[in-house]
């Protein structure tokens, strides 16, 4: 069974310079890809794939620009990946899927180094440190996370806030898991509480709670002083002709960075416990709705409280434990009418509207509409298996 493990380093000073180059070589050279291409598409109108351009990068354009000889100094393969991965964007943006590719900017840090595994020797686990190629052995933040028995198969190292990552897929034994007969658990997922599952187990929104707030007002009292830092760039560089230094902007977008980064992981542990709890019940399955997370997303009342929520991302990792766990996942279709119907007798009140909290149904039944919902989910005949 494959799995992949993202841990913090701790790498020294001269690894950090190496993840740097490598880093910034990477993201250099999927911007190049992307500008290159436009060209050719705007003299000749055609399409220049990755494996074209890598050809022509490494046997004509750095051999006929000695200045450019700085690219060989890191990895090949991690170049050749930056490459792939603006490939990739163009031909997702030819099926329409997704838009135009971006430039990667440096203050974003969102490109990654990725290292592959050509032999044995270039990757290996220890418990407190991992082998990287061309970086050797790295110290890790977090011990004995990554199982050192497992098989390294490929992984990438990223930066983000002033921090060093490592994400490796690893190859592990399957392990048997014994079945249970235990009751099957409906969840419904809202904005009021996070999750309400069937068998009365609730968990609560954590965006809600006073250190999430208190990270979030910190958020925006930083965001409007690197706002005003910029502010006084402009002003600067219209009085100097346009050499003003940045001074201390750096500084405070990573200050921004790391409250984003720690938001995100609040948020990310939360969902984390909750899979935790719900799978060490051991039911014999669970079901879910499948959400229309796009289209709540629309309405401007509810977006922000939505995003915050991260149900994809609930649902994502959800899928991988129950695989891992062998416990069937049912999705049901988004416009199964959960919270209209009675749980007790059936039938489906139209009427219900969204401030409603109570349902309250004819045949004297008087329950929360969450609740309720997560039973009728529970109860759900008709469903699709979700594929991880």
């Amino acid at each position: 069974m494959k799995r992949a493990y993202k841990i913090e380093l701790n790498p020294s000073e001269e690894q950090k310079i190496k993840i740097h180059q490598t880093i910034g070589v990477a993201r250099f050279v999927y911007n190049f890809y992307i500008a290159h291409n436009k060209e050719v598409y705007e003299k000749e109108g055609k399409f220049l794939s990755g494996m074209d351009f890598s050809k022509w990068l490494n046997n004509e354009y750095i051999p006929n620009n000695p200045s450019m000889k700085w690219m060989k100094d890191v990895s090949s393969k991690a170049t050749k990946q930056a490459i792939m991965n603006a490939d990739k964007a163009f031909r997702d943006f030819f099926k329409g899927t997704k838009g135009f590719p971006n430039f990667k900017k440096k203050k974003n840090q969102d490109v990654k180094a990725y290292f592959p595994k050509n032999n044995k020797t270039d990757w290996a686990i220890q418990r407190h440190r991992v082998k990287i190629p061309t970086l050797g052995w790295v110290r890790l933040k977090e011990y004995g996370y990554i199982p050192t028995n497992s098989v390294v198969r490929s992984g990438t190292v990223s930066q983000k806030a002033d921090r060093y990552y490592v994400s490796i897929l690893v190859e592990e034994e399957d392990k048997e898991v014994s079945r249970t007969n235990n009751e099957g658990i409906g969840i419904d997922l809202g904005i009021k509480e996070f999750a309400i599952c069937s068998n009365g187990y609730k968990f609560k929104n954590i965006n809600k709670t006073s250190t999430v707030k208190k990270v979030e007002k910190k958020l925006k009292r930083e965001q409007r002083k690197l706002s005003r830092k910029y502010e006084n760039l402009k002003i600067r560089n219209k009085k100097e002709g346009g050499k003003a230094t940045q001074r201390n902007i750096q500084k405070q977008v990573i200050k921004v960075q790391k409250l984003h980064q720690r938001l995100t992981h609040i948020r990310r542990d939360y969902i984390n416990k909750t899979i935790f709890s719900i799978i060490k019940q051991k039911p014999s399955y669970i079901t879910i709705e499948d959400l229309n997370v796009k289209g709540m997303m629309k309405n401007r009342y509810l977006s922000k409280a939505v995003a915050q929520q991260k149900f994809f991302e609930f649902r994502k990792k959800l899928a991988s434990k129950c695989k891992e766990k062998n416990i069937e996942l049912r999705v049901v279709d988004r416009f199964y009418p959960s919270s209209k119907t009675c749980s007790q007798c059936g039938s489906i009140k139209k009427d219900l509207k969204l401030k409603d909290r109570i349902y309250k149904c004819s045949c004297g039944l008087i329950i929360d509409r969450d609740f309720n919902a997560s039973m009728n989910l529970k109860n759900a005949k008709e469903y699709k298996i979700a594929k991880n």
